[in-house]
């Protein structure tokens, strides 16, 4: 058997962790690892799995029939419509410019925008990119908080 990449014990679990069925876990690798930042906790390449991790912000992949896969309904890409994914992060800066070094298209430029959470407003510098897959991620950099007007 392959030997398995692993380095959990220096990840804490997230309680929500979504699992993406993906075409080529490859490819997504290096998406997300490549040009995101994140880091494989461990895999199974073997299966076509990997959990990765970003600063507690996690998520699993897993290669379309590898292994089981619980599909509810026909896969088309892109996949996941209807659903972004937020992750915080501390600056935009180091992940646009990989993906702009790649040459990878953004799916909405960055913005500065405001969002009332209660009486207060939410500031963030945030954009959005797809994966290989057609997820959408929604990159996001907390810009402080100001009352709302």
């Amino acid at each position: 058997m392959p030997s398995i990449s692993t380095t959990v014990t220096e990840c804490a679990f997230a309680r929500l962790v979504p699992e993406l069925l993906v075409n080529d876990v490859n490819a997504s690798l290096r998406f997300w690892r490549d040009l995101c930042g994140f880091r494989v906790a461990f895999d199974r390449l073997y299966e076509g799995f990997a959990y990765l991790d970003l600063d507690g912000a996690q998520v699993m992949l897993e290669e379309r029939g590898r292994n089981r896969n619980w599909i509810v309904g026909p896969m088309e890409t892109p996949f996941g419509r209807g659903v972004n994914f937020q992750i915080v992060v501390g600056t935009l800066e180091p992940i646009l410019a990989s993906l702009g070094a790649a040459s990878w298209p953004l799916f909405m430029k960055p913005e500065e925008k405001w969002y009332r959470t209660g009486d207060v407003e939410s500031g963030v510098h945030q954009f959005l990119v797809q994966d290989p897959d057609g997820y959408l991620i929604r990159f996001s950099a907390g810009l402080g908080r100001r009352r709302a007007p």
